[in-house]
Parts: structure tokens; sequence; C-alpha cells
């Protein structure tokens, strides 16, 4: 089974949160996707109406014609217990690990039972501290969303997670929907490696794989992208997500760029290797006309030409002034037995 840190693989998880809009069957079509896309987690929101909100929770936007609240719109996202257990199988059996945020004490027993590998616990979730404990009491590891928390709330919950010894990931989260660049804050990553001494990840809300790439180059060791089958489907997460051929082209991407992190290059070696191109592509110094033996060479006797097997093109200097000791046709090459040794020189 895929580890779920390991500083050597960036986990790319493929969230699909609310983009099912309620429907099991395009639940089963996200996993059977995001597999397919080559990602290595597929990652879910686990909804309980009844223990996790209220008929009064106001909307963030107003976005559905369908649920007259959004206690009415979580209740249409849940999912039966057994629907989850076919799911999480689903998942695995496509190779991918099954992750969901919980937002209830009734979730976290549920994907408990679920044997989920790992806990992603939404921004939103920081500073519940039973929920928090809940989880912390499985030893599972935390993969910490940090989108709606200032840096004093991270630090407490990256403290709460190291005194219960732990494994902790700390992830780059902004809370905008889809997050323009200038709010991505790449510049948090190298920060909360530094602060905590533990792993870190993005979760991107920008739509795009770019975030996601720059991200892999700084060595993330997980990166959450949200997925939709197209910009054109319905709800609230679609603005935000990638589509499934995205999801694809940006796993390319990441392993891409792991492949050229892992691998640092000698130039010597490298152009040691590249003689046989250097030979093709680099110039040797040449007779720019017909020349006669005898003839004292001046600049206008010689020209710099393809392939590079002769005389490199930085000795053209130390063959000025030389005489020639043999006729010459136009584009010959000059190598230095056609010329006058240094020792012979007239001084």
């Amino acid at each position: 089974m895929t580890k779920i840190i390991d500083p050597q693989r960036c986990l790319v998880i493929g969230e699909v949160a609310q983009s099912h809009d309620g429907s099991l069957g395009m639940a089963h079509a996200f996993i059977d996707a995001i597999a397919n896309a080559g990602a290595d987690a597929v990652k879910f929101q686990t909804h309980i109406a009844s223990a996790e909100s209220t008929p009064q929770e106001p909307w963030r936007v107003k976005f559905s014609k369908q649920d007259a609240s959004r206690y009415d719109y979580w209740k249409r996202m849940e999912f039966t217990r057994e629907q989850w257990h076919g799911l999480a199988d689903h998942a695995r059996e496509r190779g991918l690990l099954f992750l969901s945020s919980p937002f209830s004490p009734e979730a976290v027993d549920l994907l408990i039972e679920l044997n989920v590998p790992a806990w992603k616990i939404a921004s939103g979730e920081v500073n519940n501290r039973p929920l928090f404990e809940r989880m912390l009491q499985t030893r599972l590891p935390i993969l910490l969303s940090t989108g709606m928390s200032s840096i004093e709330e991270v630090d407490s919950a990256a403290k709460l997670v190291a005194d219960s010894s732990v494994e902790l990931m700390v992830m780059q989260c902004t809370t905008a929907y889809p997050c323009p660049p200038e709010k991505i804050g790449l510049n948090m990553i190298p920060f909360f490696r530094e602060r905590y001494g533990c792993a870190v990840g993005l979760s991107d809300h920008s739509g795009t794989i770019y975030a996601g790439l720059a991200a892999a180059a700084l060595g993330i060791e997980a990166l959450e992208v949200h997925v939709a089958f197209s910009r054109e489907m319905f709800g609230p997460d679609v603005p935000a997500s990638v589509t499934t051929g995205e999801l694809k082209q940006l796993v390319e991407g990441v392993r891409f760029i792991e492949k050229m992190r892992s691998h640092p290059v000698d130039k010597d070696a490298f152009a040691n290797e590249a003689a046989p191109l250097r030979n093709l592509f680099t110039k040797s110094i040449v007779a720019a006309m017909d020349l006669k033996a005898g003839m004292i060479l001046e600049e206008k006797h010689l020209a710099l030409k393809k392939p590079g097997t002769g005389l490199a093109a930085e000795k053209l200097p130390d063959l000025i002034g030389r005489r020639l000791l043999r006729d010459m046709q136009m584009d010959e090459q000059i190598l230095e037995q056609d010329i006058q040794p240094y020792k012979e020189l007239d001084h």
C-alpha cells in the first residue's frame, strides 16, 4: 500500500468533495476517473447533517435551486453506512487510498469503521478540539489543512499532534474558490516545514494545474486538488476544480518533476557523454577560400563551420600570423599539422 507520508513521492489526492451532488453512481464514477488519471488517493467529505449542522446554517453562496437550506443540502449529500463501505471498497479495488474529511464525531466513527489510513482535517475543524482528539486517539497520520487558520491556531494544532506522537503533515491552503495566484501562498511551504519540522503539502483551490506543479518543484509530500468531470457541472466545488483530464496531466507533471529533483546533474559528466553531439553541433576552423602553402594566415583566410571534428573555434586566434604548410581548398579543415609550429615562428 502507498505510504501516506513519503519524502520521496508526492501523494496526489483527487478531492471529490461535493461534486458527486449526492449521487452514489456519480461518486463511484469519480473513483474510476481519479484512478484512471494516475492519482494515489481519492478523498470525499463525510457529512451527517443532523450531527454537524442546524437548519439555521446560512449559505456561503446560494448556489442550489433545489435545496431550501444549507442543512437540506448537507442532508442530500449523505450516503448510508453501506454506501460508504461500497465506495471505500471500490477505491481500494482501484488501487487508491480512501480518504474522507469528517465533520462530526459520528463521521469519525464511521470512517474508523471504513479503515481510513489517515485523517484530513478540514480547516473549519482545526479548533474543534473534541473532534481533533477523537481522531488522534486512532494514532493515524494527520493531514492538517490551514485554509482559515492563523499561525497561532496552526501552532496549537501542531503541538497537539506532536504531544500525541502522531505523524503530521501541514497543508498550505487558502479558502478562496477559485483561489487566485496571488493568494496561493507557496512561501508557506518552506515556512511550515521549518517551523514544525514535518511534511508539508498543498491543498489547492486554484482550479488549474499550475499551482500544484510549482509546489511539486518545492518538494511537497502531498498535493490535493478538487476534481470535476467538466467545468459545466453543478455544485460549489466546480469553479475550484481541475477536470479529470487535467488531473492526469497534473499527475504526469508531478512525477516528471520528482524525477528531475531526484537526479542532480553533473555538467562535466554530461559534457563528456555529449561528445558525439558536440561534433555535430559545434564548429571547426576551415579555409575560407583556396589557400597556398607558405601563406601567413590572416583572419580573412579562416572561417568557422560545422562539423566540430577539427580545431575548435576558440583556437582561431592562435592561427593568425602562422605559416600554412600545404595548399588547402575552401572549406577544408585546418589542423595543427597544416601550420607552422610555434617553435619555428620567426622572431
